[in-house]
């Protein structure tokens, strides 16, 4: 019998791991794809379900994940002040965020397919957070000053990038909800952590992701 190569099975193996499943891209392309996905909140024991279940990653030249992308902006833009958001927010556990740039000219949304977190400054902020997903929740966080961050785009290229001040903020948050990771959760954890206190970063406490 013909061996395999177990590196070229492991290669297989992953990337029908990235594939959507059929209940997936039914959900994604449910009704106009042009338009907004519903947002899931903490209220609804199905939704709340959801946000908590950890992510897989997508592949990113899927055209699914193009349209997930699209519509998960389209979410955002529907918001009343959203600065970002994860795909579990739309129903999906994919490694999908949108998050707005305020470290860029212009403070741009961007996307950001498997996005990781390899590197976290030890230094640490603390600052106003809220979530689009758990209705009139607003608490105070700590969270890295700085990080580095690696990813991918609609085309599978890779991209290595430092970030810092509030938009590292907006990343960690995001990023947490790819862990199933809620803020409401987070407070409750941090009460017996000890942090370094440092000046907190100016921004509106209405902001939510």
């Amino acid at each position: 019998m013909k061996k395999i190569p177990f590196l070229f099975i492991f290669f297989i193996g992953f990337i029908n791991a990235q594939k959507l499943a059929s209940n997936e891209i039914s959900l994604i392309n449910q009704g106009d794809i042009t338009t907004a996905l519903p947002i899931y909140q903490t209220t609804d024991s199905h939704q709340h379900k959801t946000l908590l279940n950890l992510s897989t990653e997508i592949d990113p030249v899927d055209v699914n994940t193009a349209t997930l992308v699209k519509r998960m902006k389209e979410s955002l833009l529907s918001t009343d002040g959203g600065v970002g958001i994860a795909a579990p927010q739309v129903g999906i556990n994919r490694k999908v965020i949108w998050v707005q740039r305020f470290d860029k000219e212009g403070n741009p949304l961007e996307y950001f397919i498997n996005p990781v977190i390899v590197w976290r400054s030890e230094l640490q902020n603390l600052g106003p957070e809220g979530d689009l997903s758990i209705p009139e929740f607003r608490d105070q966080f700590y969270r890295s000053k700085v990080i580095q961050l690696e990813y991918v785009d609609l085309k599978g290229q890779k991209y290595s990038e430092i970030v810092e001040g509030f938009t590292a903020v907006i990343f960690q948050h995001e990023i947490d909800h790819l862990f199933g990771i809620l803020i409401s959760d987070k407070k409750e954890k941090e009460k017996n952590d000890s942090y370094q206190k440092v000046d907190a970063f100016k921004k509106s406490d209405s902001t939510t992701r």
